[in-house]
């Protein structure tokens, strides 16, 4: 009798165990489902969490206590603090433009005069010709078909290329300084403010298009024979180079200003209704209300300071001084409040 009591109770104690783990077993499994569900949702949703009642729930909205934030920092928390603004206080300083002088901008031309400016401008002249034809804006110009899209892509190009003199020459001139333990005499500081605005201007047009992997050969490509024909004509004749770049620059005024025509005559009229974008308004110091007009406007004042420039280096002597102050409009100004 007392075995039977015995096994009995062992039985009960037993199958209350059993019960037990099958109940903690479910609950484990719905509590997994239930998390699954939550996360499916959750990407859904656009990384929303949602309550039994529809209502969005942010983590430190009141009424969810089930999404805390946790008081651990992420690691990328800095990282995704990054603001545009950031981005200025790593630009050299460079000028500011009032509308009254962006749309003063006018082309101009220097006559080439000796054997070095002459060749200068033919070479610059050949360029222009097979690169109209090449990307069809010769063709768009006769038929009128330069659209937004047209016009980008030949911005994009172009500035990808006019970013190389400056640093070129600068680097030039930086490692000349080493070697021969002299001063620049100014020079370097310019030529790099020259490089990093040309820069600006492509991340500009890259706000509104993003090219594709062809486009980006292209451009490796072209920027890989560009790089070195420069180098190699800077050891040769800086006054060349800087010519060079002064007449191409005549070129760059150029085309902005027929973009302008074409925005102000309809044939650009997405651009024409089309805000800035932020990098622009930030990096120019233009109005919140500003337009893509206005861009182009500071992008042609800036080629015309360009213009300038490489002109004035080009007769000067490689060991004059530097007559443009950091950020300056003109030789001998001073700096522009940035």
């Amino acid at each position: 009798m007392t075995s039977c009591s015995f096994l009995l109770v062992t039985s009960v104690r037993q199958a209350i165990a059993l019960r037990t783990v099958v109940s903690t077993s479910c609950s484990s499994r719905f509590l997994s489902v239930g998390s699954l569900r939550l996360r499916s949702e959750n990407v859904h949703s656009g990384g929303r969490r949602y309550l039994s009642n529809s209502v969005p729930c942010y983590g430190d909205q009141e009424g969810a206590p089930h999404f805390r934030r946790s008081s651990v920092p992420h690691p990328l928390a800095e990282e995704l603090k990054f603001k545009l603004d950031d981005e200025q206080s790593y630009t050299l300083p460079h000028p500011i433009w009032s509308k009254e002088e962006a749309e003063a901008v006018k082309v101009t031309h220097i006559a080439p005069v000796t054997k070095t400016d002459k060749a200068a401008y033919f070479c610059v002249q050949c360029l222009r010709t097979l690169w109209d034809i090449f990307s069809g804006y010769k063709w768009g110009k006769w038929f009128n078909t330069l659209d937004e899209k047209k016009w980008l892509t030949r911005i994009i190009f172009l500035e990808t290329v006019a970013g190389v003199p400056g640093m070129i020459a600068a680097m030039n001139r930086h490692l000349s300084s080493l070697r021969s333990m002299k001063r620049d005499h100014g020079w370097i500081h310019t030529l790099l403010e020259d490089a990093e605005n040309e820069r600006m201007h492509l991340l500009t047009a890259l706000a509104l298009k993003k090219p594709g992997p062809f486009f980006r050969l292209i451009v490796m490509a072209g920027q890989g024979v560009f790089v070195t024909l420069f180098w190699a004509s800077y050891q040769v004749s800086p006054r060349f180079c800087h010519r060079f770049v002064g007449y191409l620059e005549e070129q760059a005024v150029g085309t902005y200003t027929e973009c302008l025509h074409s925005i102000d005559n309809g044939d650009l009229k997405t651009w024409a209704l089309l805000p800035a974008p932020p990098i622009a308004v930030q990096y120019w110091k233009l109005k919140k209300d500003a337009m893509m007009r206005d861009v182009i406007l500071a992008i042609r004042a800036d080629e015309a300071h360009h213009r300038s420039v490489h002109h004035t280096l080009s007769s000067l002597g490689t060991s004059d001084h530097n007559p443009f102050k950091p950020g300056s409009h003109s030789p001998g100004s001073n700096t522009k409040k940035q």
